[in-house]
């Protein structure tokens, strides 16, 4: 913490504590005076630091009346201290005053702790989902769970121990009108989580969560749905328009008429609480629950295109703010059709571009690579960073999740149960940090430079399912009329 934000908090702290109301009034006004000379200054707070000085603020307040002398004091001050706590002990300010809630509940607050945070690596955090259930299968290189038995949210820091952060709990309710065994995370975005109840099933619930405040969206069914217009297979977005200040999903469905059909989209608003049709997509794919990524305003699905001459592999790309859909391409090895490549896409480490995960998990010669576009946009920049074969006795292959900020990436370990010692597994001279694998998906990172795998010690016996996205707690929601607090 600096020490001039340090001595402006000593004195604001210990002045909600002093019995003698003129001691009180002395103390504030040596802070008006610093605050004053200092409007001008930025400042940067320790997070642990300012939670700690916060709970005492806020034991003090409950004891005095101190509405009146928290109006008396610099805005400007207070907007700067406020700014810079996390969201935990924004929601306990709240409390503290009216003027306080309504500083932080406005939405230009809420946009401008947003950019605060975005600029804060320390609260870079992952959301993992884990399940587990009696039954599990795999369809198109995903894990379906049946009967489930448990349903497990966590955040996590994304730090060389990748320690817990906090265990989270979804609302209960909508979880007994969800039609399919668990609900998918489509994606996340500026600290919201954009759910999916369509795991298995045709089906239409969805919802955009904050779980650090504790609120949640139910958005109203789609126009597109099995009884309007038959099969289909879709694909789902999520994504801020920062034209408009909006948050958007968006659905991509291509329809099974007498083969493949015409693909068509729609876009929810976050801001209007509707969807709306965007027609036709062009060029014209197919997509089927395709992996998502948010990158540079656009969101990306990997997709396949049909010719009279077979079937390629390519890009869509949806532009949030204009509603144009584009294309780019994929490495030139990957274009042709492979019935056994799965494609998955995430953003680089930087969040500046855009990464391809390929894999194919046959038996004989399974692998998986991983591709980054080095500079987003230009197709000539794909370059494979690695290629992983099967991890260790009786592993099934591994399966890339997402990057990291120092650039290391996210692996899924499937069918974990074997014990591991320090050393070169030589089959794929990759080395293994950890002790025992006791889980069903076990979670490893994985170094590209020195070509080292670190067993993260998440306890998962027993998961079928597991994904790990990036996430940043927020604001984002505070103020939406439509939202449900739990």
């Amino acid at each position: 913490m600096s020490s001039k934000l340090e001595r402006v908090l000593r004195v604001f702290s210990s002045s909600l504590f002093f019995s003698n109301a003129a001691q009180r009034t002395t103390s504030l006004r040596q802070l008006h005076f610093f605050g004053s000379a200092q409007q001008d200054q930025k400042f940067y707070l320790n997070v642990q630091d300012m939670d700690d000085i916060q709970e005492d603020i806020t034991k003090g307040m409950q004891e005095l009346k101190f509405e009146a002398m928290a109006l008396s004091f610099p805005q400007e001050i207070i907007h700067e201290i406020l700014l810079r706590l996390p969201v935990k002990s924004l929601i306990k300010c709240t409390s503290v005053c009216k003027a306080w809630r309504s500083m932080i509940m406005n939405k230009r607050f809420t946009r401008a702790h947003l950019s605060q945070i975005n600029n804060v690596n320390d609260r870079h955090l992952f959301l993992v989902h884990r399940v587990s259930g009696r039954e599990s299968s795999t369809s198109g290189h995903r894990a379906i769970v049946s009967k489930v038995t448990e349903e497990v949210y966590s955040l996590h820091y994304d730090n060389q121990a990748f320690d817990e952060y906090a265990k989270i709990e979804f609302p209960i309710a909508p979880k007994q009108e969800v039609l399919n065994e668990h609900l998918r995370v489509v994606g996340t975005c500026n600290g919201l989580v954009c759910l999916a109840d369509d795991m298995f099933c045709y089906c239409y619930n969805f919802f955009i969560w904050n779980p650090a405040i504790r609120k949640l969206v139910t958005l109203p069914g789609p126009a597109i749905t099995f009884r309007t217009h038959g099969g289909y297979d879709a694909s789902i977005g999520f994504g801020f328009d920062a034209n408009t200040n909006d948050y958007k999903v968006v659905r991509v469905v291509t329809l099974q008429h007498e083969g493949v059909g015409p693909t068509l989209a729609e876009v929810y608003s976050l801001a209007t609480g509707s969807w709306t049709s965007v027609g036709s997509v062009t060029p014209s794919c197919q997509l089927s629950r395709a992996s998502q990524a948010f990158v540079n305003g656009a969101l990306h699905w990997p997709a396949l295109r049909r010719t009279d001459y077979g079937s390629n592999y390519f890009i869509l790309t949806f532009e949030v703010g204009s509603t144009l859909f584009r294309e780019i391409r994929v490495p030139k090895s990957l274009i042709k059709y492979n019935y056994h490549l799965g494609l998955w896409l995430s953003i680089s480490g930087d969040g500046k571009s855009i990464a391809l995960f390929t894999m194919d998990n046959r038996c004989e010669d399974s692998f998986l690579e991983i591709w980054m576009m080095k500079e987003y946009g230009m197709e000539e920049s794909w370059t494979k960073l690695i290629t992983l074969g099967p991890q260790g006795p009786e592993r099934l292959l591994p399966r890339a999740s997402c990057f990291r900020k120092n650039g290391e990436v996210l692996l899924i370990l499937s069918g974990a149960r074997v014990a591991f010692s320090m050393g070169s597994i030589l089959s794929n001279q990759y080395t293994f940090y950890g002790h025992r694998a006791k889980s069903n998906h076990e979670l490893v990172s994985l170094d590209l430079v020195s070509k080292t795998i670190k067993n993260l010690g998440i306890s998962g016996e027993g998961y079928q399912y597991c994904n790990v996205d990036s996430y940043k707690e927020s604001l984002v929601l505070s103020d939406q009329t439509d939202a449900v607090s739990y």
